[in-house]
């Protein structure tokens, strides 16, 4: 199950459905079952409470993923997402910004499916993933 909301801002995601579906794909793809996945779209306060409460990191970020699974192979995640970091990395990055979106959307989930970007050689492979999935919408 997929779902979209959206915390103390108004914001619909384009193309929900679209999404979902390219979303439930690239899970698929690697082999993942998605049970649960919840992605909250909120705003740069609302998220940096959450990273200093949660993490005890008192900074700005695009997305903070909380695995909630138990079984590996399974999905189950709450991914917080900061629109205001999105549109203003978009516009740092000269992306558009339903594409930086999608790129923090998918960034998650791979988080969820064991990639990570913990040094500058895994971001870039990370990158590459991100850049490969995005194809696929």
């Amino acid at each position: 199950m997929l779902k979209f909301f959206s915390e103390e801002i108004d914001f619909k995601l384009p193309f929900p459905q679209k999404t979902s579906k390219w979303i439930k794909t690239i899970s698929e793809s690697e082999g993942y079952d998605l049970v649960s996945l919840n992605y909250i779209f909120c705003s740069d306060e609302y998220l940096l409470e959450i990273n200093k409460q949660y993490l005890d990191h008192d900074y700005y970020t695009d997305i903070i993923t909380f695995d909630n699974s138990e079984d590996e192979g399974k999905i189950e995640s709450d991914i917080y997402i900061s629109v205001d970091r999105v549109k203003e990395n978009a516009e740092t990055f000269g992306a558009d910004f339903e594409v930086e979106m999608r790129r923090v959307l998918i960034h998650g989930l791979l988080h969820l499916m064991n990639y990570t970007d913990a040094s500058e050689e895994l971001k870039l492979q990370m990158r590459a993933k991100e850049d490969e999935c995005l194809l696929l919408f």
